[in-house]
């Protein structure tokens, strides 16, 4: 049943965030409509955070890799708060910065000798930055701890629940249950990769390695537009 590589997990992201995406563009949150499209949106999230924590373990470079994410975080910072927000300063940047945060909180804890009490101040720290981000706290949360439980079977896809669970549980008791029940979809993400990912990298052609780089900002873009100009 292991038939997902790693570029089919990174395009399953990709077309979950677009769906999501135009659900918020267009469709009514409350809708059934919105709320299909949300919940499959919840894979995006979750499934970015795990790349990024197999990402840290097979780069041969994460200097290069840390580079790259932080200079697509602030090509996409104006294409985010576009779509977001409807103006280009506000200081919201999207999800590629959040995972920027979370391999320098990676970083940090597998590198560096600081007191263990320290590394957790950081990694606070990081996750209060995240809110000016997409997917904030979980993004940083969910690859740390597959990280620190990477040996361990039981505790890595439990820690993931528990975290899923946890964003689940804040987000409807700020939001209510009904208008977030869509939440849900979270929990498809460790199904998926439990039992249909098969660990491999799959084609390793440059187009795979940049494709979501160039295809996050255009999509924004794109969405801000036709929101803006077209169904104004």
């Amino acid at each position: 049943m292991k038939v997902i590589n790693r570029n089919a997990l990174k395009y399953i992201a990709i077309v979950a965030m677009l769906i999501d995406h135009i659900g918020w563009a267009f469709v009514p949150t409350e809708s059934v409509l919105g709320q299909v499209m949300h919940f499959i949106g919840r894979l995006t999230g979750p499934t970015m955070a795990y790349m990024l924590y197999e990402g840290y373990i097979h780069t041969r470079n994460v200097k290069k890799y840390a580079i790259r994410l932080g200079i697509f975080a602030l090509i996409s910072w104006i294409p985010f708060s576009l779509f977001e927000t409807g103006y280009w300063y506000y200081p919201t940047f999207g999800v590629i910065y959040t995972l920027f945060l979370a391999l320098l909180v990676l970083c940090m804890w597998d590198k560096t000798d600081l007191p263990k009490a320290v590394k957790v101040i950081l990694v606070i720290v990081a996750c209060i930055l995240s809110i000016f981000g997409d997917w904030p706290i979980f993004d940083i949360l969910w690859p740390l701890f597959l990280f620190i439980y990477r040996d361990n079977y039981r505790k890595k896809w439990a820690s993931f629940f528990i975290i899923i669970a946890s964003e689940v549980i804040l987000i409807s008791l700020f939001s209510g249950f009904r208008r977030s029940i869509f939440q849900l979809g979270a929990f498809m993400v460790p199904l998926i990769l439990m039992y249909f990912y098969n660990g491999e990298s799959g084609s390793k052609k440059a187009f795979h390695k940049w494709f979501f780089y160039v295809f996050y900002p255009l999509h924004l873009l794109i969405l801000w537009a036709l929101k803006a100009y077209v169904f104004a």
